[in-house]
This record gives C-alpha cells, structure tokens and sequence, in this order.
C-alpha cells in the first residue's frame, strides 16, 4: 500500500491562495504598468504651422495638422514625423543675398536666350512652402534640388517664349505669372508636396556690348509711358468738365423751349377762350378789350386839359430829357 499524502490545513490553503492573487495582481500591475509606459512612446506635440505624418508598420495612413497633444499606436506598430508646413523658404538664382559680386557659376545660371536669338542675365527669387507633408517627406529625397531645377527650366522656357523687349520692360509681369504657373505644374507632377507662392524678377540686364542701347530705349519708353499719362490725365480732367457743360447748355435751352412752349400754349388758349367769348358778345368783348388796352397805354400818356376860351402858350421843355439821352 502506498503512503497517504499528509492533507494541507485549511490555514495553508488559504496562505497559498491568497499568495497566488498577490503574484497576479503584481503580474497584472507589472503588465499594466508596461502597457502604460509603451503607450506614452505614441504621445506626441504638434506646435501651429506642425503636420505629422502617421506611418502604420512603415505604410502611409494619414497625416495630422490640428496643434495640440495627439497619440497614436506605439512604434514600433505605428510611428509619426512632424513636418513644418507653415515656414516659407526662398531660393534665389543668378545672385546671392550678401554677395558683393557675382560668382561664376551664378552668371551661367542667371544667363537666358530669348525668342528673338539674344541672351539676357536674370536673376529671380522663389518663394515656396510645404503644402503635402507626406510627399515632401517621402516622395522626393530633396526638395531643394528638384525646386532649384524646375525653376531654372520654368524660367527659362518662359524667357525662351518672349523677346528680350517683353522680358525688359513690357512684360515681366506676365514672365512672372507664367514661369509661377509653369513651375507649380511642374512639382505637383513630380509630387514634391511644395507650393510656389510667387517667383519676383530681381534683375534683369541684357549683354554689356548692347546695354546702353538697351538704356536708352527704356528711357524712351518711359517717356513715352509719362506722356501718355499726362495726356491721359489732362483728358481725365477736361473731358468731365465738357460733358457737364454740355449737359447743363442742354439742360437750359430744354428748360427755354419748354418756358417757350408753355407761354405760347397759354396765349392761344387764352385767344380761343376770348374768340369763344367774342362769338357770343362781339360789342361786350371789343369794349372790354378797348378799355383793356386804354388802361395799359394812358398811364403813359401825359394828358393836358385847356379849357376852351383859354390862351395857351408854346412851351419847351428844355429841363426833361429823354431817359436815354440823359444816361
């Protein structure tokens, strides 16, 4: 027969289990603890002008631009890298700022044919910034040396269309706007995540041997431009003033025509009035017009009375003349 294992007392049970559940609540403890501190590695800060750009096992998910404390799954599950987005960088050709003369290389750069077979040496700046974060972190290696490239192939396709005249004076606007919209189709195709925010046309020269040439015509031209201004504002000035007199001589005679209209209207409605009257009481009427037209000419009429029998003396008024004699 075999020996009987000794029973454990009931106060060993209850050691054993109580120390059973302090090693899983440590256990548990521990592990909660380690989940804890794994989590806080997916604990990131995004400061205004910040994206972040959620990468899940190295794969691409979304990318995150509101500021403020975010979190996502710890690495090495998922992993984040913040990108400045609202920095604006420049790229200057054919010069340097603080530069005192241009370097060799800088000439060759600023050095562009024109339609019309000459060279000119332009020197430009691009404004750009950051607008994708995912692709201009991952899609390109570097920005920098894709943006100075497309920009010089931009800028000179765009001189390359127009002569040096447009390119001198008439048009550098529109060589500015064009070599802006060239470029900016150029790195959205190339996906680089950057936008062009304007491309300024710093210095623009032609050849030494034909500069002052070239001085003189855009003194011309600026002359020319001055002049017309002037006559544009002399015109401005008189054509305003002409038009108003124009209107108010018009707006007078309509004024006599209808004073005019309305006064002879009157008198033909009253002569028909009176004709009617006349029609009814031709000797009633004639009389009323006779000492109508009495009253209007005796006020005027210097009346002598002589009684009859009475000598009347010749007299001269030599003191009372005419009212205009005497002015």
């Amino acid at each position: 027969m075999m020996a009987r294992e000794p029973q454990e007392s009931p106060e060993e049970r209850v050691r054993k289990s109580v120390a059973r559940t302090i090693a899983n609540l440590t256990v548990l403890l521990i592990s909660l603890g380690v989940l804890g501190a794994w989590a806080y590695f997916g604990i990131y800060q995004l400061e205004p002008g910040q994206a972040a750009v959620i990468l899940r096992f190295g794969k691409y998910v979304h990318t995150v631009s509101q500021p403020g404390l975010r979190w996502h799954l710890p690495p090495p599950i998922e992993d984040h890298e913040v990108v400045n987005v609202a920095s604006i960088d420049r790229e200057e050709f054919g010069y340097r700022t603080g530069d005192a003369e241009p370097t060799s290389e800088e000439k060759l750069e600023a050095a562009m044919q024109t339609s019309d077979a000459n060279i000119v040496h332009l020197s430009f700046v691009v404004q750009y910034r950051i607008k994708d974060a995912f692709q201009a972190r991952y899609r390109i290696a570097d920005p920098r040396p894709v943006l100075r490239d497309a920009a010089q192939a931009a800028v000179r396709g765009v001189v390359g269309r127009n002569t040096i005249d447009d390119v001198l004076s008439e048009k550098r606007g529109i060589v500015e706007t064009e070599t802006q919209e060239v470029l900016q189709d150029t790195l959205d195709h190339y996906e680089s995540g950057l936008a062009v925010l304007g491309i300024e046309l710093q210095d623009v020269q032609p050849p030494e041997s034909v500069r002052a040439a070239f001085d003189d015509v855009l003194g011309a031209v600026q002359d020319r431009n001055r002049t017309v201004n002037e006559a544009q504002g002399y015109a401005n000035e008189v054509l305003p003033k002409s038009r108003a007199q124009s209107v108010e001589l018009i707006e007078s005679a309509r004024g006599y025509r209808d004073a005019r209209i309305a006064e002879a209207t009157g008198q033909a409605s009253r002569f028909r009035a009176i004709a009617s009257e006349y029609q009814k009481a031709p000797e009633v009427v004639r009389t009323r017009l006779f000492l109508e037209t009495m009253e209007d000419v005796l006020p005027s009429v210097r009346t002598v009375i002589v009684e009859p029998g009475t000598a009347v003396m010749p007299y001269l008024p030599l003191d009372e003349r005419p009212k205009e004699v005497a002015k």
